[in-house]
């Protein structure tokens, strides 16, 4: 069994299909990547006159995702696309965050070990690494600003579904750090509300943060926390909507795990799981490639990537996660 997924964006802001979810005849689908690779973790920007896509693309020969860029017009055609983003670890998650006139982007890429910021230097392109943030290794890293504070809420890899089971957050006075973990980590413990799942958004004052629900399986839906309370020191949330893939795709109504917004446009993604008698061959395949020393075509390599300045700390008294 291995999971195919499709990333698709509604022109719609955020808050908008929070109220009104998405229906099948609004949605704009990235296009088909084969039968053994997905585009997933949908994150968009309206830039340059045009609306880019930016996903993870995953192919099961390789099993390293790496960012690609899908630029549409204004009347939805896919006018452009390429490589964003590729290191020598698998990265996902390309989160894309605007701090004034910059744009940066915060991909996951937990098995560098570390959790890296990339600014763009040339759109949709190029992206330069200008900060370490910390040795925690965030997974799904999920940044927003309120009340004068950046907010960091990301999951842990760890034994026994950690990474789908607790929720950490961290905060910060400028987005490249310090950050300072909060002393209540894991704020939130479940399998149905601790892994980020897309851009969290203020509204009516609250914080809001989709979360995937992987009780049953891994990505089946979102749950849409309201944070009600987020300081230094406090933090209580609760579920205020859920979130299924039900028909938006057929044949894709396995999961749906990223529900994110900038601007007047939306993402999400819905997830297949199949079955194959080629399965076995694609891993025989990876485990040779990788014992060979193949690692597949070289992609665009972030400028700047060598060393990065220490930008988290803990709090006095308490040990980093």
């Amino acid at each position: 069994m291995f999971d195919l997924w499709r990333s698709g964006f509604i022109r719609r802001p955020l808050a908008d299909v929070v109220d009104r979810p998405p229906r099948p005849d609004e949605i704009v689908w990235l296009p088909d990547v084969g039968p053994y690779a997905y585009l997933a973790d949908p994150f968009a920007i309206q830039r340059d006159g045009g609306l880019t896509v930016f996903v993870e693309a995953f192919d099961y020969h390789l099993r390293r995702g790496r960012i690609r860029f899908y630029r549409y017009d204004a009347d939805d055609r896919l006018v452009d696309q390429g490589l964003a983003l590729s290191e020598p670890w698998h990265l996902s998650y390309p989160t894309l965050i605007q701090d004034g006139d910059a744009l940066y982007m915060l991909p996951e890429g937990y098995k560098s070990g570390g959790l890296i910021l990339y600014r763009c230097v040339r759109f949709p392109d190029q992206w330069q690494a200008v900060a370490r943030l910390g040795e925690a290794a965030a997974i799904d890293p999920t940044v927003v600003r309120h009340d004068g504070r950046w907010w960091l809420f990301y999951a842990l890899a760890g034994p026994d579904d950690r990474a789908m089971r607790e929720l950490h957050a961290a905060w910060a006075e400028t987005l490249t750090g310090p950050w300072t973990p909060h002393p209540g980590n894991p704020v939130m413990r479940g399998l149905d509300v601790s892994r980020p799942g897309g851009t969290a958004f203020v509204q009516d004052g609250a914080v809001h943060l989709p979360v995937q629900d992987c009780a049953a399986a891994y990505g089946v839906a979102i749950n849409l926390l309201r944070i009600d309370a987020l300081s230094p020191r406090t933090f209580a949330a609760s579920t205020v909507r859920r979130f299924e893939p039900g028909d938006l795709s057929p044949g894709f109504s396995d999961g749906l795990h990223t529900l994110s917004g900038l601007g007047g446009v939306t993402c999400i993604d819905v997830k297949a799981e199949r079955r194959s008698a080629v399965e076995p061959w694609l891993k025989a395949s990876f485990k040779l490639r990788r014992l060979l020393g193949v690692n597949g075509p070289r992609g665009r390599r972030a400028t700047g990537a060598v060393a990065y300045p220490e930008m988290f700390t803990a709090s006095p008294g308490r040990k980093e996660d």
